[in-house]
């Protein structure tokens, strides 16, 4: 058999507050609900999935097997979310800095990069360049600042501070950040052009934590499975499990990877793909009118991918969190997710499963023994 397992992630793309929403001040957050009430978005592909019948918008269909799936982890991150599904449950919550870093880091920091650095507070990425880029270019220090995300951000003019110094001064950086400063990620954030035209480059790096134990990405590769990661994946599990990686620029770059992907790669392959658009561009800029339009985007692809998979493939559909475009603030949102599954034996609503379960369903795809999570494949 000529088995492939292709999982997408539609980073943020939430369906409904979970149940621990209140926990995170997140009731009434919902991603996809939020925006088909103040929205005129029209998805007729993931419609006729069954996406209107998880808004509850429609009757049960039998057009592909779906549901969605619900969050553990007491986080609601990028890193929580794929670790997650791929079986490595994060059993405390990272830390953030709504206020910055304490002084004692910054410290460290300076003293380890030699300079002094400039920012150190919560900020959007493209505003914190476009009010600190000319103060950056002028003095040669670094900017580092947060978000609501369990991060710490470096970011510098390519012309000022070269991309491999940059790297370096991350790398430092993730030394620094341990203990109860352990955060999810360290990201090299360069930028380029000329105020007040700054734009961020393609030469973003995320240094993240490693899992504490195997994923199923581990367990794969164990099983001479190829571990094909495009967009942010294999930063994401600090390269742990991937056997075969690339970048994408955008979510339009992340699509044609993953067409030409399920066009050329071979049997006992797994890719797993993350198109971070959504969540970066749209979700924590609170642009509902361009999420909106990515999603209509993604929704007129989806066919191409669909038409040109191979009898025995699996292509599934989900998502990390939520990141509500319409609700307060910029921080994700607790959400339960969507999961539509397609080219399965089976068909119609599955209600619920929990993301360790996504994880063990891809062991069970490739005959392997899931020991977390249950699979929802029983005919495959």
């Amino acid at each position: 058999m000529y088995k492939r397992l292709f999982l997408v992630i539609l980073d943020s793309v939430g369906l409904e507050e979970a149940s621990d929403a209140k926990l995170f001040g997140d009731v009434g957050a919902s991603t996809l609900g939020n925006l088909y009430k103040i929205t005129d978005i029209k998805l007729p592909n993931l419609e006729k999935y069954g996406l209107l019948h998880l808004l509850g918008r429609s009757k049960e269909v039998d057009t592909a097997f779906y549901g969605k799936m619900i969050p553990e982890s007491p986080g609601k991150d990028t890193i929580a979310g794929h670790w997650e599904m791929m079986g490595s449950l994060i059993d405390y919550p990272l830390p953030t800095y709504p206020d910055g870093f304490p002084g004692e880091i910054v410290k460290n920091l300076e003293d380890s990069f030699g300079t002094k650095v400039l920012g150190n507070i919560a900020a959007s990425g493209t505003e914190i360049i476009k009010n600190l880029g000319q103060q950056h270019i002028h003095t040669g220090k670094p900017i580092i600042y947060t978000s609501a995300d369990s991060v710490l951000q470096i970011a510098a003019h390519e012309s000022i501070i070269s991309i491999e110094k940059l790297y370096d001064m991350c790398k430092k950086a993730r030394r620094i950040m341990d203990g109860e400063h352990k955060v999810g990620r360290i990201i090299a954030r360069p930028f380029i052009g000329d105020f007040p035209n700054f734009i961020r480059s393609s030469n973003r790096k995320d240094y993240a934590l490693e899992p504490k134990k195997n994923t199923v990405l581990d367990i794969l590769k164990e099983n001479n499975i190829s571990v094909y990661g495009i967009g942010k994946i294999s930063d994401v599990f600090a390269s742990r499990g991937i056997t075969k990686s690339r970048k994408t620029k955008d979510n339009k770059d992340g699509l044609k990877k993953t067409l030409e992907a399920i066009k050329s790669e071979p049997a006992n392959s797994f890719i797993f793909v993350n198109l971070n658009d959504f969540d970066s561009k749209y979700g924590h800029r609170r642009d509902v009118l361009g999420y909106q339009k990515a999603l209509e985007e993604f929704d007129s692809f989806l066919p191409h991918l669909l038409r040109n998979l191979k009898e025995d493939d699996l292509l599934v559909l989900t998502a990390d969190h939520g990141n509500d475009p319409t609700f307060k603030g910029t921080d994700h949102t607790r959400e339960n997710v969507p999961i539509i599954i397609f080219n399965s034996k089976e068909k119609g609503f599955f209600n619920q499963i929990m993301f360790k379960d996504l994880g063990a369903t891809v062991l069970s795809f490739f005959n392997i023994n899931p020991k977390l999570g249950e699979s929802i494949l029983s005919g495959e």
